[in-house]
């Protein structure tokens, strides 16, 4: 299968004062496309920091990230944000919609930054809203829509552009287990019928049963 993302012997160091931490130690993983991939461990393991930098928003102090075929250097830090908005979708824990703009907007609005605009904007975003469910939501705002609507305008934003990539941030985790499950379906249709890799950074065990893979992370090494 043709890999969308790849991490090889990642490591990560932060300064805490003078000392040096050493947060990931050697971390290799990757993703194919249509697969999805559940990312666990204990608080503090290094997953979140596993998800930024393999989202090209950290770079590593050592190893090899390489996203749709572009490898990311810690030493070209400025190609970083080319990179997210050519290939990767985020979708967070907390929505990060915007308040004062319509789900069509926010949609569209992550269009624009991509550089597509106008009308091929209003089309698409209309479109990603169709694929998610909201085709009937897309003139509400936040204000006006339930947890699982929000996160699945969020997931429309992340689909805008139609990256290689989706990373998730404990997408379920404001959603009760029927929403959250609505929303984990929602992950594997998109996953498989359009061939995108996912990874996804939870600690709710539901995300199991629809992973491909589920990778465990302890004290900044891959465990299983």
């Amino acid at each position: 299968m043709e890999t969308v993302l790849e991490a090889t012997d990642v490591t990560k160091d932060f300064k805490e004062g003078r000392e040096t931490v050493r947060v990931l130690r050697g971390v290799s993983l990757s993703i194919a496309a249509g697969e999805i991939v559940a990312l666990e461990g204990p608080s503090g393991s290094g997953k979140t920091t596993l998800l930024s930098i393999m989202g090209c928003i950290l770079t590593p102090t050592s190893g090899r990230i390489v996203v749709d075929g572009e490898e990311v250097r810690g030493d070209r830090p400025g190609r970083l944000p080319a990179i997210r908005k050519k290939s990767i979708g985020f979708v967070f824990q907390q929505y990060n919609l915007f308040p004062a703009l319509t789900a069509l907007e926010n949609v569209e609005y992550a269009l624009n930054i991509k550089g597509v605009r106008g009308r091929p904007a209003r089309v698409e975003a209309e479109a990603m809203l169709d694929t998610v469910g909201l085709a009937d939501r897309k003139k509400f705002l936040p204000r006006d829509l339930s947890g699982g609507q929000k996160q699945r305008v969020a997931i429309a934003r992340a689909l805008a552009a139609r990256p290689a990539v989706l990373l998730a941030d404990e997408p379920t985790a404001n959603l009760d287990s029927t929403v959250g499950g609505q929303i984990l379906e929602l992950f594997r249709v998109l996953a498989k019928r359009e061939r995108r890799g996912l990874l996804v950074v939870t600690h709710d065990p539901k995300v199991r049963t629809v992973a491909d893979r589920v990778v465990l992370i302890r004290d900044g090494l891959i465990a299983a």
